[in-house]
């Protein structure tokens, strides 16, 4: 496993721990006070940690060499789990909704909700340092995994917002239903996030180009080389696997030019690239450009 997938690695173990110790915490926040609210918070913390478990199999997954069975990787794997994670952060809300209709016919006092609050709050503390942590090593490291792992980590920040408010309102007003509406409303937003990340999930699986501003990129490299060199491209194809970007193109050159000098300048060009587009695996071909037949493949496909 190369060295930035096992820092990559190192993170889901973190989201693991903290996964562990809001459980535990929130468990005791909700025993303490009878909140159904604080309860939602905490079965929500069991889907934390089922989703951190599942990121770190599945980076795992995605780091595996390729072989024979896989010559491009497994770096889609990443895939599955955040569109995993967004099923079980759906799933977390049916559950909220579950355990709160019983008290939204039946409202229940609460017991000792300071106590009770200051242990969520605690709890959501460690929740938003992990979280903001795997969003913004997610996004520079381009890891998906990750990055939907710190997502739902937020929402499960916000959720715990959401619940302390409740039991604190519940507490100061006497109104007790305010701790099964605010479940349910949590259970409501949380939804809209699990959606989000299914739909991104289900995008990346349908091999999506690679973002606007990177294929930008190429264009200006291979509008510079064009004002330099009497070349030309096209068959520009590009998508996206996980953290990893897959490019190819087609370099037209002189007829006169030599294979070693037209393979000289397509390295050039693919370095180029690689310094502007993270984690891009590129594939260029050559092809001279006055040949009539060089303009047959354009597309991936030829009819």
């Amino acid at each position: 496993m190369p060295p930035a997938d096992r820092r990559l690695e190192r993170y889901a173990w973190l989201s693991i721990a903290a996964a562990l110790a809001t459980i535990g915490i929130k468990t005791l926040a909700w025993h303490v006070t009878g909140s159904v609210g604080l309860l939602s918070d905490a079965l929500e913390s069991l889907i934390n940690l089922a989703a951190a478990l599942l990121a770190l199999v599945m980076l795992r997954l995605a780091a595996a060499p390729p072989d024979d069975a896989h010559p491009y990787g497994r770096f889609k794997a990443e895939y599955f789990a955040s569109g995993i994670e967004g099923a079980l952060i759906v799933f977390a809300a049916g559950s909220i909704a579950y355990a709160a209709m019983p008290r939204l016919l039946a409202p229940q006092p609460l017991e000792a909700p300071l106590l009770g609050i200051g242990l969520s709050v605690f709890a959501s503390l460690i929740n938003l340092g992990v979280s903001l942590t795997l969003l913004g090593v997610g996004r520079r490291e381009h890891s998906i995994a990750l990055e939907a792992d710190g997502q739902h980590l937020m929402t499960d920040v916000w959720t715990s917002a959401g619940v302390v408010a409740g039991v604190a309102l519940v507490w100061a007003t006497g109104w007790l239903l305010l701790d099964p509406l605010i479940a349910l409303a949590v259970a409501v937003h949380i939804v809209w996030t699990g959606v989000g990340l299914m739909r991104r999930s289900f995008t990346g699986l349908l091999d999506a180009a690679i973002e606007p501003a990177e294929r930008a990129d190429m264009e200006r490299i291979f509008a510079e080389y064009r004002r330099r060199y009497p070349v030309e491209f096209h068959a520009v194809l590009t998508r996206q696997a996980g953290a990893r970007r897959f490019i190819s193109f087609h370099l037209l050159v002189p007829d006169t030019w030599t294979v070693a000098q037209a393979h000289q300048l397509s390295e050039e060009i693919e370095e180029r690239i690689r310094s502007l587009v993270p984690n891009a695996i590129l594939i260029s071909h050559l092809e001279p450009i006055s040949h009539p037949s060089s303009y047959d493949d354009i597309k991936l496909e030829r009819w």
